[in-house]
Formats: structure tokens, sequence, C-alpha cells
């Protein structure tokens, strides 16, 4: 596999990361309109509303879209705290492709770190989408492989600096 000649971050590395991170910020932007449209007009249907069992609005404004169906049991469901699971991806997104611009192996770890946390948010909501919800919704399924893509580039690219690490030092 070819890398950078001297960080060890694979050559594919960085241009995957802004397709990815561009992607996940547009579904995740595409999400939050579709919940704040949803909100002001309960009639108003998205692109990715297919069917009855496969709508995307229907899981944004359930109340697993917000804080991960979690937060309101710590906090009121109106609470600064609980925001769309959208905003979260936003932000997500955004941390990715600003660590993404430094190849220190701190910022490797947190990528990781960052990548580990997405998946298993991923796996809880695919579990909710799956066995709860009865829904399918291809944004969501659409974040949860970019998700998982960001993970195996963040690996690839945390091991290449570590070898890089390992013969200079």
């Amino acid at each position: 596999m070819a890398s950078n000649s001297c960080s060890g971050v694979p050559k594919w590395e960085r241009k995957t990361r802004w397709f990815l991170c561009i992607f996940g910020l547009f579904l995740s932007f595409y999400a939050l309109h579709v919940e704040i449209s949803r909100e002001r007009d309960p009639e108003y249907r998205a692109m990715c509303d297919l069917g009855d069992s496969v709508s995307c609005s229907k899981v944004f404004t359930s109340r697993w879209g917000r804080g991960f169906g979690l937060v309101q049991f710590f906090f009121a469901k109106d609470s600064v705290l609980n925001q769309p699971n959208s905003l979260l991806g936003i932000i997500f997104y955004t941390l990715q492709l600003a660590l993404g611009q430094s190849v220190s192996s701190r910022a490797a770890f947190l990528l990781v770190l960052a990548s580990w946390v997405s998946m298993a948010g991923s796996l809880y909501l695919a579990g909710v989408l799956a066995f709860i919800l009865g829904d399918f919704c291809v944004v969501c399924v659409s974040t949860y492989v970019v998700n998982f893509l960001l993970l195996f580039t963040n690996l690839k690219r945390r091991t290449g600096l570590e070898a890089v690490k390992t013969k200079t030092g």
C-alpha cells in the first residue's frame, strides 16, 4: 500500500476523508432540514420518505432522533443538551475533517476514538431502526456506512503513522 513518503499516511486517505466527511455533512444537513421542515409542517414529505416503512422523517422526528433517545432520561426533553442527532453528525464530520489535517499520532488516536464512538452510536441506532421503529431510513443507513468507512480510514492512518514512528524511533 502506498503512503506519503515521510508521513506514513496512505496516499488515498486524504481524498477519501474529504469525500466521506463532505458526504456525511450533506446527509447530516439534509436530516436536520427534514426534521426542521417536519416540525414546521407535519404534512411535509421528504424525498427520503418512500413509504410507510421507508421513512426518514418518521425516524428523525422520533424520540431517538434527538440525543440518541437517551438524553431525555437525564435532562428535559427540550433541554439544550437534547440536540438532533443530525447536529451531532455535523459536529462529528467537521471534527473528522479538522483533525484529519494533522499527521500527529495524538490526532490519529482521537480520530480512531471518535470513529469507534460513532460506530457504537451507529450500531445502537441501527438496532433502534430495525427492532423498535421497524423502519428503513436511507439517510440513516448511509451515515452508518460513512461512519464505518471513516473508521477503516482512520485505522489505516493510525497504522501507517505507527509504522513510520517504529521505523524512525
